[in-house]
């Protein structure tokens, strides 16, 4: 299956700047979300592509190496130097000393979660034939250890709260990952011999995985805390309420205490993300934002019984 064009998918021009691109991609993942389409696998399937592809697009070097050599950037183990070498060998009609060069025997990395995208090792045996078959009969070559293939895997923020178990294609193979609760961005897993195959007997390499942690619609993650709208209206705000909040564990119950300000945020301890190592878990914080309702000549009407209540100006302590 041929690779969709990054762009493409994000739907914006290869022109675009990277506020654009960022934008594009907020846009459409909150559209197909899975938290927001609950069942809908084309959904979620959409919101793999599209994460796959912003992951690429939003990293300046990546994009570079894509603009410039197309989805064979995309593949684990791309090597920029030996692409160049092989560019200005084809340019040149072959290799000095007229070697053939060997583009076969890729290494392919099939993540689930980046949908049709290949994330293969690209040029890993181009040097692979030089020195055989020459006159006077060849040595027997020394065992050759394996290359480590790297990967990215999606994780949703359900996953790493929670923990979870993933299944990764390796060519004909299908490895069985665990992730421990708390696994965040940017951390890597090591799976010892399931990289590339050795020669001459040598050993086999490593996977390495790299969690990237996709957006979540409505949660914000910082460290190991995260925050989450808490909308209120403007009586609850005044008076107080006891309010029901969606954790990813489940519902719980706490006091608003009356007189609470928009932008307040309530701290629930230990609702955060899970230390992998075993240390303190972060915390959840709800930060209030106010409802009002739609506009109205009798709303209108009915707030000026407020303005006595305000004592002070409440921009007086802007300066600049």
């Amino acid at each position: 299956m041929a690779t969709r064009d990054l762009y493409q998918i994000l739907g914006v021009p290869r022109t675009s700047t990277p506020e654009e691109i960022k934008k594009a991609y907020r846009k459409l993942a909150r559209q197909h979300h899975p938290d927001m389409n609950p069942g809908n696998k084309a959904a979620e399937e959409r919101f793999k592509e599209l994460s796959a592809a912003f992951e690429v697009l939003s990293d300046p070097k990546r994009r570079s190496l894509y603009d410039e050599f197309g989805p064979d950037a995309l593949r684990t183990g791309f090597d920029e130097k030996r692409a160049e070498e092989v560019r200005r060998w084809q340019k040149a009609g072959g290799p000095p000393g007229g070697q053939p060069y060997d583009l076969g025997g890729f290494s392919t990395v099939n993540v689930e979660g980046y949908g049709p995208f290949d994330f293969g090792s690209v040029f890993e045996q181009i040097f692979g034939q030089q020195g055989r078959g020459r006159p006077g009969g060849a040595r027997r070559a020394a065992p050759r250890g394996g290359e480590d293939l790297a990967a990215d895997l999606n994780l949703e923020l359900r996953d790493v709260v929670l923990g979870s178990e993933r299944d990764v294609r390796v060519g004909a193979r299908t490895l069985r990952v665990t992730v421990k609760p708390g696994t965040g961005d940017g951390a890597r897993i090591r799976l010892a011999g399931q990289g590339s195959p050795g020669e001459h007997g040598g050993p086999p390499g490593d996977l390495l995985l790299r969690i990237r942690l996709q957006p979540h619609p409505l949660v914000r993650v910082d460290g190991k805390d995260l925050f989450l709208d808490l909308p209120l209206t403007v009586p609850e705000a005044v008076a107080g309420v006891e309010v029901e909040l969606p954790t990813f564990e489940g519902k719980i119950r706490f006091t608003v205490a009356a007189g609470t300000a928009a932008g307040k945020q309530i701290r629930l301890r230990g609702k955060g993300l899970p230390d992998p190592r075993g240390g303190d878990r972060g915390d959840l914080y709800a930060v209030v934002k106010l409802v009002l309702p739609e506009p109205s000549e009798p709303l209108r009407e009915a707030v000026k019984a407020l303005e006595p209540f305000y004592k002070t100006d409440p921009r007086a302590g802007i300066s600049l």
